[in-house]
C-alpha cells in the first residue's frame, strides 16, 4: 500500500496531539451537564452511544432528567480518518480522493440536544458529510414522556418523533446505534442490505408510541412516511433512494429485560413493513413491498473493577415483493428474500481501553439484474475488529464540555458483493479519532 508510512505518521501525530487535551469523556456533552452524570454512568466505555442501564432509562424518559436548572442545550462533535485497503479499489471512493490510503474529515456534527421540563426532550442532528462536502439533517428523535403507574405497576408512557426506524431503540442492537458505532465513507463496504438496515433512514418522518412498563417489558408501535422532494432536497437528502412510501409503513419492537447478577439481559423482536415505489416512479401503478422481521438480544455484565462486558445480537428476515421493479425491468424475480446476522462482543478495560470483536453476514436469493453481481447473489460477510481508547472515560477536574475517542478497525472479508474472489481485496484498515465537545 503507497505512502502507508507517510499517512500513518500522520495520523498518529493528529492522536498524540489529541491524547494531550484532559476532560471527561461524553458522547453528547450537553446530556452530561444536563443530568450531572460522569460519562460512563450513561456510557459503555466512558463513550457514546453504546447505552447502559441508566443509559436507558434516561432516553426512554424522553432525556428529561436534569441536576440543574439550565444548561446550554449545543454540542457538537467530529470524526476523521485514515483508511487502507488490501487492494487499490477499482475507483476514488469520492472526488479528490485516491484509490487507497486516505485521509478523510469524516464528518462534523451539531446537536441540540437536551431536554425541557419533565415531559419533554430530546435531540436534533445536523451533519456536514465531509467526504460528500455536503450538509444533511442527520438524526432526530424529539419525545414527549410521562411517567404513570397501573395498579402498582410503574411504567413511562411516550411517543417519538423520529426520521428513521430504530434511531428512537434503547438498545444497540438495531442497526441505526449498532456496532461499529462510528465509520467512514470512503471505506468500501457491501452494496446489498436491508431495507430496516438504513435504507430509510433520514429519508422518513415516522410517530411512534411506546410504554416502558416495570423497567422491563418495552413496547413500541407507529409508522413511517416519506417526506415531499422539496422537503427532503431543503434536508440535504436524497429523496429518491430507494423511494417513497405507498402510505404508511407500520414499524413494531417489543423487547423484554432483566436483571441478571448484576448485570441485565434482553431479548427483543421488531418488525417493519413498506410499500415503496422505487425512485419515486409510479408508472407502473404497482409498488414494491418489503417486510423486515427480526429478533435481538443484549448482554451486558459490568466487573467489579469497573470493566465491562457485552454481547449484542440481531437476525434480520426481509421479504420483498418487486411488483413495481419487475415491471420496470429493474429486477430478475418478483420475490426475493435477505437473511442479516450481526454480532459484537466487546470487553471494556476501567472505562478506558476497550476490545470488539464483530461478524456480520448477508445472504439472500439470486437476481442477476437486480444486484449486478456475478453471480447474481447478494452476499457478504465478514469479521470487524476494533481496539479503542478513552482517555478521559473515568472523568477529568476540567468539566463536561469535551470527549474523545481513538481507535484502530480492521475488516476482514471472506465473501463481498455475492462472491469469494477477490473479497479479500476489500479488507480494510481504518485509524480514527472521534471528538465530542
Amino acid at each position: 500500500m503507497r505512502h502507508v508510512s507517510a499517512h500513518l505518521s500522520a495520523a498518529l501525530a493528529l492522536f498524540t496531539t489529541l491524547a494531550g487535551l484532559s476532560a471527561p469523556a461524553v458522547a453528547v456533552p450537553s446530556f452530561a451537564v444536563q443530568t450531572g452524570q460522569p460519562c460512563q454512568a450513561c456510557h459503555v466505555g466512558g463513550f457514546g452511544p453504546q447505552l447502559t442501564m441508566f443509559g436507558r432509562e434516561f432516553k426512554i424518559g424522553g432525556y428529561t432528567s436534569r441536576a440543574g436548572k439550565f444548561n446550554v442545550p449545543l454540542s457538537a462533535m467530529v470524526v476523521a480518518s485514515y483508511v487502507a485497503t488490501k487492494n487499490d479499489q477499482s475507483e476514488p471512493p469520492a472526488p479528490n480522493f485516491h484509490t487507497n490510503n486516505n485521509l478523510a474529515l469524516d464528518q462534523i456534527s451539531g446537536f441540540l440536544a437536551g431536554g425541557i421540563g419533565n415531559h419533554v426532550g430530546g435531540f436534533v442532528q445536523v451533519t456536514y458529510d465531509g467526504v460528500g462536502k455536503a450538509w444533511a439533517w442527520d438524526n432526530l428523535d424529539l419525545r414527549a414522556v410521562t411517567p404513570t403507574q397501573i395498579g402498582s405497576t410503574p411504567m413511562v408512557i411516550g411517543a417519538s418523533l423520529n426520521n428513521s426506524p430504530g434511531v428512537q431503540d434503547p438498545w444497540n442492537t438495531l442497526s441505526a446505534w449498532g456496532f461499529p458505532y462510528t465509520a467512514s465513507g470512503i471505506v468500501p463496504s457491501p452494496a446489498v442490505a436491508p431495507l430496516m438496515v438504513g435504507g430509510l433512514a433520514q429519508e422518513t418522518m415516522g410517530l411512534t408510541a411506546y410504554a416502558w412498563i416495570n423497567s422491563s417489558i418495552y413496547l413500541e408501535a407507529g409508522g413511517y412516511s416519506t417526506p415531499s422532494v422539496s422537503v427532503l432536497n431543503w434536508l440535504g437528502a436524497d429523496p429518491y433512494s430507494p423511494g417513497n412510501i405507498h402510505g404508511v409503513a407500520p414499524y413494531g419492537r417489543v423487547a423484554w429485560q432483566k436483571m441478571v447478577g448484576t448485570g441485565n439481559f434482553e431479548i427483543g423482536a421488531f418488525g417493519l413493513r413498506a410499500s415503496l415505489y422505487p425512485d419515486r416512479d409510479q408508472t407502473s401503478g404497482m409498488s414494491d413491498r418489503y417486510t423486515d422481521l427480526g429478533v435481538d438480544a443484549s448482554w451486558q455484565m459490568p466487573r467489579e473493577n469497573g470493566d465491562m462486558v457485552t454481547v449484542n445480537a440481531r437476525y434480520m428476515h426481509e421479504s420483498q415483493v418487486l411488483n413495481a421493479s419487475y415491471a420496470l425491468g429493474n429486477t430478475s424475480n418478483v420475490d426475493n428474500t435477505l437473511n442479516d446476522w450481526r454480532l459484537d462482543a466487546s470487553y471494556y478495560w476501567r472505562n478506558a481501553i476497550g476490545a470488539t470483536l464483530g461478524f456480520f453476514d448477508t445472504n439472500g436469493s439470486a437476481d442477476p439484474i437486480r444486484y449486478g453481481t456475478e453471480n447474481g447473489k447478494p452476499d457478504s460477510t465478514g469479521i470487524l475488529m476494533q481496539i479503542d481508547g478513552t482517555p478521559f472515560g473515568n472523568g477529568s477536574s476540567l468539566g463536561s464540555w469535551f470527549n474523545v475517542r481513538m481507535g484502530v478497525q480492521y475488516t476482514v472479508y471472506t465473501r463481498f458483493d455475492g462472491t469469494h474472489d477477490g473479497a479479500s481485496g476489500n479488507d480494510t484498515l481504518r485509524i480514527f479519532t472521534w471528538l465530542a465537545f
